[in-house]
């Protein structure tokens, strides 16, 4: 009998733990963890791909700007806030060359860079105010003008904190956007500007778009623009999905990364830490990311775009776009016609818009030869790389 009941125990067990198992597997309880702490160790984990010696550190910008009625970082406490940097190892007398990502990116995304360019560069690269491992405060701002000081005025808290002047500034994306605004309010302290693939140079009055039109007008335009409007990011899509997160961003990483590439495709091994990494950024309280929808109309669109800015451009610049870069190089080529100061454009091949991972060689020879004038006599960037395009 005793045996029995054991036996009928066991049983019962095992059918338990079976539909248990079965259950979890059906529906995962527990949803992945993230934070800044899970964000910072991603970034380490990725770094570690990196072969130059550099020093992480979240740089303290305090509670607002100094004289601010408006502050734009505006929460329920006035504690300070962190922008999150990596500076890597130079050789001294080197140029310094600021590096910023993208909208929906952080630091990270530029590991493929990092090595290379630090041979000539003392190279920071930051988590902008929102993003990566940067803090996050609650995001209150209600118009484009709050929104641009957010990200320009946060930039040069962090740029006083660690004194720095006259560098290069390079801006991805979004980025270009931000650094470019950075350089029209603050053309002092920067030596040259680099935008790749920027965002933000043209409005929906210059780029009329028949199909935009007419997708607008259908049900499926509608609900997306609502959407938009609305303020529904990526990066809450992948926060409702909790434990299915992660597989959704290993599938964007292995589909977007690599696909323009030269050949050097993401190996497992990056794409695998790159994953890890990008599910802790997008993944972590929403803040820098509400900028959306005051920075650009449904499209992509500038609502305060830089092609109205160019004739008050003081900083030296260099466009870098990708052959197959989705942001139209043309929108600097109109803005170049305006503008007083020396201005090229190179494009890419086997570069789309993150040109920096998909050919990131022949981005770095774009990167050297614009800053050609800045390197020490006896260098060999005088002369366009076999390649790459002027135009």
């Amino acid at each position: 009998m005793a045996e029995e009941i054991s036996s009928s125990a066991a049983s019962a067990k095992a059918t338990t733990t079976t539909e248990t198992k079965k259950k979890r597997h059906l529906w995962p309880l527990r949803w992945i963890p993230t934070s800044t702490g899970h964000i910072i160790a991603a970034e380490k984990r990725l770094l570690s791909l990196v072969k130059t010696p550099y020093e992480q550190e979240r740089v303290n910008i305090g509670s607002g700007p100094p004289g601010s009625k408006i502050r734009w970082f505006r929460s329920a406490s006035n504690e300070p806030r962190f922008i999150n940097s990596v500076t890597f190892d130079s050789k001294e007398g080197s140029p310094t060359l600021v590096m910023v990502h993208g909208y929906g990116a952080s630091q990270g995304f530029f590991f493929r860079n990092f090595d290379a360019l630090a041979n000539h560069f003392k190279v920071i690269a930051i988590d902008q105010l929102g993003w990566g491992g940067s803090s996050r405060p609650d995001f209150t701002c209600k118009s484009t003008e709050e929104t641009e000081a957010w990200f320009i005025d946060s930039f040069e808290e962090w740029r006083k904190a660690k004194n720095l002047s006259n560098f290069i500034l390079l801006g991805h994306s979004f980025g270009g956007y931000v650094a470019a605004k950075y350089a029209l309010k603050h053309p002092e302290h920067v030596q040259h500007l680099i935008l790749v693939g920027p965002a933000g140079f043209t409005s929906e009055t210059e780029h009329k778009s028949e199909w935009l039109t007419q997708f607008r007008a259908t049900w499926k335009g509608a609900i997306i623009n609502h959407l938009w409007e609305s303020n529904f990011t990526p990066q809450k899509l992948v926060r409702g999905l909790g434990p299915w997160g992660p597989d959704l961003v290993r599938k964007y990483t292995s589909a977007r990364f690599g696909s323009y590439s030269d050949g050097s495709m993401l190996t497992v091994q990056e794409s695998r830490l790159l994953t890890d990494y990008i599910y802790h950024t997008l993944a972590a309280k929403a803040s820098g990311e509400l900028c959306l929808k005051y920075i650009f109309s449904f499209g992509a669109f500038a609502r305060k775009p830089l092609l109205h800015c160019a004739s008050e451009w003081k900083v030296p610049t260099t466009f870098i776009y990708g052959f197959q870069d989705w942001m139209d190089y043309r929108g600097a080529q109109d803005a170049r016609k305006n503008m007083k100061v020396p201005c090229e454009i190179i494009r890419v091949p086997q570069g789309g818009h993150f040109v920096f991972i998909d050919n990131p060689s022949a981005f770095h020879s774009a990167v050297f030869y614009a800053c050609r004038k800045y390197f020490s006599p006896g260098h060999k960037f005088d002369t366009l790389p076999e390649g790459l395009q002027s135009v």
